[in-house]
Order: structure tokens, then C-alpha cells, then sequence
């Protein structure tokens, strides 16, 4: 009888005593308040010690009822399963296709958003367009020239290679001027001001999604579509040609200075026979792609920055998919001119 004594006296100094809670002084509760009472009762149960809730009313004792049934603690939550291969390739083709979907999407808003706009032509919004030309046209004159000049320079210093070893050194101005003025032009302008207009239309995009400013410009009944998307479409396609020619006249005179340094052609037979051997419709084929390159970046770099979530490491992640997602498209754009022209037979 003395041992179940002491036993007796051992359980109870080791069990824990009950705690109780008067909530009787509790005169509002909100589901946060709730929740908070929830997680307290919950870690009195997590370290074995029983806990009584009393002097709450029946209509918080009902909210606390419902954030308890609607809680899910971790150990309940269930663990994910790996996925497999084939699981993953299933996850990424549903993402793209969603992906894909929403890009659609996009393009018809903006063509909506477009027609309004012809319809209505005051509300095109000029200012916003004359600074999109400004700032994607204008300032960016430099990096392209320097970057076709220098592409004009290797053209003709690797081609001008082999045309010398047969004797064929004035070739060169063919080589040169139809690679610059059909492809190397339009094409590598395109790249650079993915690179450095699309990306920072996504990340102007981005910041203010982030910042919930296209909100607010929804909440006072401006639509952003018309606002930020339509004038940076439109003004890169008024700068995007202008560039090209550009690019076509730093890529041309690159080649010309390396001929006249590598292979004896002068200045002047050079530019002689540019108008003989280059037609007008070599030209305009070049420039013909620039406009559709310029839609391809700037609504890659706008949608892009419409899927902008939540964090600034989300701009940095969408404005980097943009820029690759554009130099991608715009060389398969590229590629599929050049495969009409072969059909066309020009």
C-alpha cells in the first residue's frame, strides 16, 4: 500500500496541471484574434499540458469552431510526391501550353485595345509614344552603329579571305552589302534592342504590376493596355526601321574601310557599285522585317511584364525569360523569311 502511495504521489507531481483560459473579458473577436487562440490552445496540446477555454461567447466559441476545422496543421498537410520523368515533362507541357494560352490572350487585348484606338483616335496617347521613339530609337543609335560597324568588319575580313585567294576581291561589296541589307541588319538590331528595350519594358512593366500601380490605373478607368503596352508597340515599330538603316549603313561602312585596308578596294569602287549590284528590293526586303521584329519584342517584353508576381525577384526572373524568349522568336521569325523568299523566288 506505501509503494502504490508514492506511485500514486509520483504520477500526479509528473502530470501537468490543467491551465485555464478566461476569455470572458474578450468583448470582439476577428478571424486573426481567432486564429491566435487556435494556435495557443494548439501549443499547450503540442507539450502535453491540458487546456481549458472558458467565459467565451457562443459566437466566438462558433469562429473559433470554424478556424479549428479549417486549419490544417503540417503533420496533416500531405507530402508531395516526387514526380518522374515523364511527370516532369507532363508539369512543363501544361505550363507551356498555359503559357501560351495567356500570350494569345494578351495579343487579343491588345489588338481590342488597338481597334479602339482607330476608332478613336484621340485616345492614342502621343506623348507616351514620342517617348517611346525617343528612348528606344533615338538613344540607342550609338550601341547599334558601333556593334553593326564592327559586324561589317568581320564580314568582310573572313569572306574577303577567301575571295582573295581566287582573285575575286571586288566581290566583296556584294558579300557585304546584300548580307547586311537581306539579314545581319535587321536582324542583329532586333537582338540588341531585345536585349536592351524588351527587357526594360518588362521590368517597367513588372515594378509597377509589383507596386500595384496597374491596379490603380484599372480602379480610375485607364486601361493599361492603352497606356503602357500600345505607344511602346507602336513607337518600336516607327524606331525599329529607322535603326535598321542604321545598322545597314555602320555594317556597310565597316566593310568598306576592311576592304580598303585588306583587299585594295577603294572608297569609290566600293560605293560605285553598290547601286549596280545591289537592287532596291534587296533593301526593302531587310527593312520589310523590321516592323515585325519589333512587335515580336515588344509584346514579349510587355506580356512578360504582365506575369510579373509579387517580389522584385520575380521582374529580374520575367524580364531575363523575356529577353531570351525574344531573341528566340526573332531569330525563328528570321528563319522563316528567309525560307518565304526561297519559295517566292526573291
Amino acid at each position: 500500500m506505501r509503494n502504490l502511495a508514492l506511485l500514486e504521489t509520483s504520477f500526479a507531481a509528473r502530470t501537468p496541471r490543467p491551465v485555464i483560459l478566461d476569455a470572458s473579458g474578450i468583448t470582439a473577436l476577428d478571424t486573426n484574434g481567432a486564429w491566435l487562440l487556435q494556435r495557443m490552445l494548439r501549443t499547450y496540446a503540442a507539450q502535453d499540458v491540458p487546456a481549458q477555454l472558458t467565459g467565451l461567447r457562443e459566437e466566438f466559441r462558433a469562429l473559433l469552431e470554424l478556424i479549428e476545422a479549417r486549419t490544417t496543421t503540417v503533420d496533416d498537410a500531405p507530402i508531395p510526391k516526387a514526380l518522374g520523368m515523364l511527370g516532369r515533362l507532363g508539369q512543363e507541357t501544361i505550363e507551356r501550353l498555359d503559357q501560351s494560352l495567356r500570350l494569345l490572350t494578351f495579343i487579343g487585348e491588345v489588338s481590342a485595345a488597338f481597334l479602339r484606338t482607330i476608332r478613336k483616335p484621340s485616345r492614342i496617347r502621343w506623348r507616351a509614344l514620342f517617348s517611346c521613339v525617343e528612348r528606344a530609337g533615338v538613344r540607342a543609335i550609338p550601341i547599334v552603329a558601333l556593334l553593326s560597324f564592327l559586324l561589317g568588319i568581320v564580314i568582310a575580313y573572313q569572306g574577303g579571305l577567301q575571295l582573295q585567294s581566287y582573285g575575286a576581291n571586288i566581290f566583296i561589296v556584294e558579300l557585304v552589302t546584300l548580307t547586311m541589307f537581306r539579314e545581319f541588319g535587321p536582324m542583329m538590331t532586333a537582338i540588341i534592342i531585345a536585349g536592351r528595350t524588351g527587357s526594360a519594358y518588362t521590368a517597367e512593366i513588372g515594378t509597377m504590376k509589383v507596386t500595384e500601380e496597374i491596379d490603380a490605373l484599372k480602379t480610375i478607368g485607364i486601361s493599361p493596355f492603352e497606356l503602357l503596352v500600345l505607344p511602346k508597340i507602336l513607337g518600336l515599330m516607327i524606331a525599329l526601321p529607322l535603326l535598321t538603316l542604321v545598322a545597314d549603313a555602320a555594317g556597310v561602312l565597316g566593310g568598306m574601310v576592311m576592304a580598303a585596308t585588306l583587299l585594295d578596294v577603294s572608297y569609290l569602287d566600293f560605293l560605285d557599285r553598290i547601286p549596280r549590284e545591289v537592287t532596291l528590293r534587296s533593301f526593302l526586303l531587310g527593312i520589310g522585317k523590321a516592323p515585325v521584329f519589333a512587335m515580336i519584342v515588344a509584346v514579349v517584353g510587355c506580356f512578360q511584364g504582365f506575369q510579373v508576381m509579387g517580389s522584385a525577384d520575380s521582374v529580374g526572373r520575367q524580364t531575363t525569360v523575356s529577353v531570351v524568349q525574344a531573341i528566340f522568336l526573332v531569330i525563328v521569325t528570321d528563319a522563316a523569311f528567309s525560307i518565304l523568299y526561297s519559295w517566292l523566288g526573291i
